[in-house]
C-alpha cells in the first residue's frame, strides 16, 4: 500500500514539472494583427502601398516576402530586394508600408507581411496589374485600303491590354457595316467584333472612313481610323437636259457627277464652230470651246460626300449668242465621260394694253342713237289734241303712239271717242310712263356729257 502512494506522488511530480517547464512566462505576449492585409487592382505605372499593423511586436522583426517567387523583400526598414520601385517606410509603432512605385506588369502577384514567431505569423494581399487597350501599329498603308470597285478589302487592327481587349469595327459617318458572303448573301449591321473586316464586293457607297475601337474595361478606350478608297469611272447625272431662259437673265447649269479618284471637270460650249476632239480610253468627244470662270461665267463644285459633287456654270446677262447646247466632262485615270445640256430662248409674251380712246368713241356711238330718237319723238308730240288735258314733259314717250292712232284714223275713219272731261286727271300708266321716261333722259344727258368730253381729252 505504501508502495502504491510513493508511485503516484512521482508520476504528480514529473507531469507538474513537464508542464511547468513548457509554459512561457506570463509576462510575455505574443505579437498580432490588427488589420487585414488589402488586395489591390492597379492600372500600369500608378503608384500602390500595402499596409501592415502588428501589435505587441517587442523583439520580433516584420518582413516582407513575395510569395509566388519566395523572395525576401526587406526585414524591417532594411531592404534586400534590389528594386529601386521598391520601399519600406515605418511610423516608429507599429505600421508598417511597403511601396511599390510605377507599377509594371511583373509585380502582379501576392505579398506577405510576416514576423518571426515560432511558428511564424503572417498576412496576404494580391496585387492585380491591368493595362489600358492599346492598337498596334500594323503599318498599313494607304494602298493596302484601296480597293477598285467590286473588289475585295480586309482591314486588320490588333489590341493589346490586360484583359484581353475586345475590338469591334463601325462607319465614322454613322452608317451600316454592309458584309457578303456566298451563304448568307448580305448583311448590314451597325458594328462587327473581331480584329480582321473582310469586305467582300465593295462598292462606292462603302467609301469613307472606319473606326476600330478596343476597350477592355480599364480606361481609356481607344480607337484607330482606317480610310477606304473605292476607284472606279466616272458617272455624270443631268436632271434637265433642256433649260430655258430669257434675255438679259442669269441661268445656272449643273451636272452631278462620281468619281473616285476625284475627275479633272471642264466646262465646254459647243457653238459648232471652234470644236475640240479629245481621244482618251479608246473614246471620241467632241466638246467645243472650253469655258473659263469670267465676268460672263460663274464655274464652281459643290462636294456631296466622299465620292460625288455638283458642277455648276451661271452664265450671267444672257443674249441671244449665248443659247446653244453646253458640255460638262469629267476625266479621271480609269475613263472619260461629258453629258450635254441645251440652253434655249424662253419667250415672254408682252401684255396687249387696248387704246381708250377706241373705247370713248364706240361709247359715243353707242349714246347718239339715243339722243335722236329722243329728238325725233319730241318733234312728232302734238301740241294739243281736242279737248284732252295738257301732257307735261314726262309724259311725253307716251305721245308717239297717239300719232300712229290718229294717222290711222285719217286713213281709216272711226266713231270719234268721247270727249273727256275738262279736268280729268292722268291715268296710273301715264305716270309710271312718265317717271320712267324722265329718268330715261337723265342717264342720257349724263352719258352725252361724258362722251363728249372724253372726244376733248382725245383730241
Amino acid at each position: 500500500m505504501a508502495s502504491q502512494n510513493v508511485a503516484l506522488c512521482v508520476l504528480i511530480a514529473v507531469f507538474l514539472h513537464v508542464s511547468l517547464g513548457q509554459t512561457p512566462p506570463k509576462s510575455e505576449v505574443l505579437p498580432e494583427f490588427l488589420a487585414l492585409l488589402e488586395n489591390h487592382t492597379v492600372t500600369q505605372g500608378r503608384d500602390v502601398f500595402f499596409t501592415c499593423v502588428v501589435n505587441h511586436l517587442q523583439s520580433y522583426k516584420v518582413a516582407w516576402i513575395k510569395s509566388d517567387s519566395r523572395a525576401i523583400l526587406a526585414i524591417h526598414t532594411h531592404m534586400v530586394a534590389h528594386n529601386p520601385r521598391l520601399s519600406v517606410t515605418h511610423n516608429g509603432h507599429n505600421t508598417w508600408k511597403l511601396h511599390v512605385t510605377n507599377v509594371q506588369p511583373n509585380d502582379s502577384g501576392t505579398y506577405m507581411c510576416q514576423v518571426n514567431t515560432d511558428p511564424m505569423r503572417s498576412q496576404t494581399g494580391h496585387m492585380k496589374v491591368v493595362i489600358p487597350p492599346d492598337i498596334m501599329d500594323l503599318d498599313d498603308t494607304a494602298d493596302s485600303l484601296t480597293a477598285e470597285e467590286n473588289g475585295d478589302l480586309r482591314l486588320r487592327c490588333r489590341a493589346t491590354g490586360n484583359p484581353k481587349p475586345v475590338v469591334i469595327w463601325r462607319r465614322e459617318d454613322g452608317r451600316n457595316i454592309t458584309l457578303r458572303n456566298e451563304h448568307q448573301g448580305i448583311k448590314r449591321m451597325p458594328t462587327y467584333e473581331g480584329e480582321q473586316l473582310h469586305l467582300r464586293g465593295i462598292q462606292r457607297q462603302e467609301m469613307g472612313s472606319y473606326l476600330c475601337i478596343a476597350s477592355n474595361g480599364v480606361p481609356p478606350t481607344v480607337s484607330k481610323r482606317y480610310y477606304v478608297n473605292v476607284r472606279f469611272k466616272p458617272l455624270i447625272k443631268v436632271t434637265n437636259q433642256l433649260v430655258a431662259a430669257p434675255v438679259d437673265s442669269d441661268v445656272l447649269l449643273q451636272c452631278y457627277v462620281e468619281s473616285s479618284p476625284k475627275a479633272l471637270n471642264t466646262w465646254y460650249r459647243n457653238n459648232g464652230t471652234d470644236k475640240i476632239s479629245t481621244e482618251l480610253h479608246l473614246k471620241t468627244f467632241t466638246l467645243g470651246v472650253k469655258l473659263l470662270k469670267d465676268e460672263k461665267h460663274d464655274i464652281s463644285e459643290v462636294i456631296i460626300n466622299d465620292y460625288a459633287y455638283q458642277l455648276n456654270l451661271t452664265i450671267r446677262r444672257l443674249d441671244k449668242s449665248d443659247f446653244g447646247t453646253y458640255t460638262c466632262s469629267a476625266e479621271n485615270a480609269y475613263d472619260i465621260t461629258a453629258a450635254s445640256i441645251r440652253l434655249q430662248e424662253l419667250q415672254i409674251p408682252k401684255p396687249t394694253i387696248t387704246s381708250p380712246c377706241n373705247t370713248e368713241v364706240i361709247g359715243k356711238h353707242a349714246w347718239r342713237k339715243p339722243t335722236e330718237k329722243k329728238k325725233y319723238e319730241s318733234d312728232l308730240t302734238p301740241k294739243n289734241v281736242g279737248h284732252t288735258t295738257p301732257i307735261s314733259r314726262r309724259n311725253s314717250s307716251s305721245s308717239l303712239p297717239n300719232i300712229v292712232n290718229k294717222s290711222r284714223n285719217s286713213v281709216f275713219p272711226a266713231p270719234a271717242p268721247a270727249p273727256a272731261p275738262a279736268h280729268s286727271a292722268p291715268t296710273q300708266l301715264d305716270a309710271q310712263n312718265g317717271v320712267r321716261s324722265s329718268r330715261d333722259l337723265q342717264l342720257r344727258h349724263i352719258g352725252l356729257a361724258v362722251v363728249v368730253l372724253i372726244i376733248f381729252n382725245c383730241d
